[in-house]
């Protein structure tokens, strides 16, 4: 924390999901993190980049996934991730347990992360 300034700082994006540590750990892999770090009960778990970036998942009981496109359950937010091989970057993530969602376009493809979140890779 930093002194008693009014302007915020960022801290952390944080997840939704009903897994917290299976979705850290895709992240983590993903971005080739290290280690995610739990809370002692496992609700709540960080990740944190080599530059001091942070992702936080929580369990939420009753999770449900966001829709994409569909706007039932709107996807509120998502992460765009940048690759520098659209095409090596996708297949990783495939394989990691991402679900392609829309690779139509020519420069990000869409996917879900196994909670279902939505997710961009992109190559802009």
């Amino acid at each position: 924390m930093t002194g008693s300034s009014a302007v915020p700082e960022y801290g952390v994006v944080v997840l939704d999901c009903p897994e917290p540590t299976k979705l850290a750990g895709f992240y983590a892999a993903l971005l080739e993190w290290p280690e995610p770090e739990a809370s002692e009960d496992g609700e709540w778990v960080t990740i944190t980049g080599p530059k001091g970036a942070k992702i936080a998942f929580q369990r939420v009981e009753g999770y449900r996934p966001p829709e994409w496109p569909g706007q039932d359950a709107p996807q509120q937010v998502h992460l765009d991730l940048y690759v520098g091989d659209l095409d090596a970057g996708s297949g990783r993530a495939v394989e990691l347990g991402a679900k392609p969602l829309d690779s139509s376009p020519e420069t990000f493809r869409v996917f879900a992360d196994p909670a279902g979140h939505p997710f961009c890779l992109c190559h802009c």
